[in-house]
């Protein structure tokens, strides 16, 4: 019968028995195989053109873009990492340390991006001898399944076993339900209505959070260049990427230059009729995204809220009002809608960023335009999120790039502040048990001194 769990998990536990003791040599022969496969142009074009004409979302030539980079990327990461058997050791203190891998790994996969999370997540429970088996979001499941098809060809060209990747062809709530409730671990890539639901699973987890990224610029930073960086950001794959840009927060003194440079980027304005008819377009229920809205090019979303543009505008602008569910747009949009906020104190700004964030996207990511370091650290000490980008393209790097150093991945945990259990970029890291095997050593008692030395320097022993 056509997507037994049941039977998948049975296949995929007999798989990963099979190579649950690997080599690591071994082991990364077949994560090579499936990783060059995944990488052929052909196959990237396959998957890129169905994840667009499947979804309806997203960009063609991103996608292209993305898949690739991602894939080679994540083997980059990979280099002389170990995950099996003894991956560390420490004679001093008579330890050895060994990795286990988790079993059977249940892959919940977003529309947004239907093959780089197949293809990340894959490379990592690969890489540490777990089994996967991905639930495909509907609207996107022949893309996530032809992803895992390109793996299993790879597989069995290595004699590795096939059922290592497996995919469940007409997916359903009920069915995702009972995968992960089978499997030995989750990773469910999506939002907070997501997260409920894998976690009444009550099977272990990294769930992610939603993205709700304020981009902050200030008087020291060269805007046109700034100016640049967050169209590019914002347009890539029509935003809908967690980590685009939501809004833009520019200080008072080069706020009019930077809004220029933002609509010399390409950005349209609207006025309060329009920001009204866009709100009503985006929200029309007053809290529900419009799922016609979200990753759709600037003109559908113009044309949904009956906004007249001028020719080449590739994104939309509001000006902020209200932070909290009673303006809409000072939360996640996943859409080529930018909002725009103004501050003169830089304390005020992160205090406002905190309220944002509250309301949206805690646990994620934030961004900063400036030459200043003092606020680039201030803004990563004082913002609860997992990740903070300096003057770049915040979702071209926040998941990894080729000039900057964050892991590449395509789930980012948002940490206990979003209710998952990790506030990484995901990766093999993350998918690893360990046993300490630990031998006696000669015994070394420390003094007082060595202790508590400082404290008892100033106030003594009494």
């Amino acid at each position: 019968m056509e997507d037994n769990i049941q039977e998948m998990c049975e296949r995929a536990q007999k798989a990963f028995e099979e190579v649950e003791y690997w080599p690591q040599e071994k082991v990364d022969e077949m994560v090579a195989a499936v990783g060059w496969e995944w990488q052929k142009e052909e196959n990237v074009k396959a998957v890129a053109k169905l994840a667009v004409d499947e979804g309806e979302i997203g960009v063609y030539e991103d996608k292209l873009s993305k898949i690739s980079n991602k894939v080679r990327g994540t083997m980059w990461d990979f280099r002389g990492v170990k995950t099996c058997g003894l991956v560390r050791e420490d004679k001093k203190r008579g330890l050895k340390i060994y990795a286990k891998p988790f079993g059977v790994v249940a892959n919940v996969v977003p529309c947004t991006n239907p093959e780089g999370t197949v293809c990340t997540i894959g490379l990592s429970l690969l890489k540490t001898r777990n089994a996967m088996i991905c639930s495909p979001h509907p609207r996107t499941k022949q893309c996530s399944y032809l992803a895992v098809e390109i793996a299993r060809k790879a597989l069995e060209k290595v004699g590795a076993p096939v059922d290592l990747f497996q995919c469940v062809k007409n997916p359903s709530h009920a069915k995702t339900v009972e995968l992960m409730g089978k499997c030995d671990f989750a990773m469910a890539t999506g939002g907070d209505a997501l997260i409920k639901v894998v976690y009444e699973a009550g099977t272990p987890a990294h769930t992610v959070g939603a993205g709700n990224v304020v981009s902050i610029v200030d008087e020291t930073t060269a805007l046109a260049a700034a100016a640049n960086k967050i169209m590019r950001s914002k347009t890539a794959n029509n935003s809908t990427s967690c980590s685009s840009e939501n809004a833009v927060a520019i200080e008072e003194s080069v706020y009019d230059e930077m809004m220029d440079a933002l609509k010399a980027e390409g950005g349209y304005l609207c006025n309060s009729e329009e920001r009204e008819k866009l709100r009503k377009a985006m929200w029309p229920d007053g809290k529900t995204l419009n799922r016609d809205i979200f990753g759709r090019p600037v003109a559908h979303i113009a044309g949904v809220a009956g906004i007249d543009i001028p020719e080449g505008t590739k994104f939309l602008m509001v000006i902020g009002e209200k932070i909290g569910p009673e303006d809409r747009f000072s939360g996640e949009k996943v859409s080529l809608v930018l909002t725009v906020w103004k501050w003169n104190d830089f304390n005020e700004m992160l205090d406002r960023l905190e309220k944002i964030l509250d309301f949206s996207g805690i646990g994620h990511s934030a961004s900063i335009h400036t030459k200043r370091e003092d606020r680039m650290e201030a803004l990563a000490i004082r913002a609860k999120v997992g990740r903070v980008e300096c003057n770049m393209p915040h979702c071209l790097v926040n998941t990894g790039s080729w000039y900057n150093g964050q892991i590449w991945t395509e789930s980012l945990g948002c940490g206990t502040w979003a209710g998952n259990m990790t506030s990484e970029n995901i990766n093999y890291r993350n998918f690893l048990n360990y046993t300490w095997l630990s031998v006696p050593v000669e015994e070394d008692i420390p003094t007082d001194e060595e202790v508590f030395g400082d404290y008892l320097k100033k106030w003594g022993k009494d």
